[in-house]
């Protein structure tokens, strides 16, 4: 291969990469892992995500963990 169709190449490559991030509305951080009040986007997932309902308690699952501790 060419140099001339490497560079083409290339460009083709960043080309597409940029278009992909503006359309597909790229917000990337590239500070690093985010805890506690810097990790908003957290707080958004919870808020996004579905109520699960809740499961019943088994009483006959209870009674054998109670028991293994005496």
């Amino acid at each position: 291969m060419s140099n001339r169709a490497i560079i083409i190449m290339v460009l083709v490559l960043i080309g597409a990469t940029a278009y992909l991030l503006i359309k597909g509305d790229g917000d990337i951080d590239m500070g690093g892992e985010k805890h506690g009040a810097e990790a908003a986007h957290m707080e958004d997932a919870k808020k996004d995500a579905p109520a699960a309902p809740a499961a019943p308690a088994a009483p006959a699952a209870a009674a054998p963990a109670a028991d293994a501790k005496k």
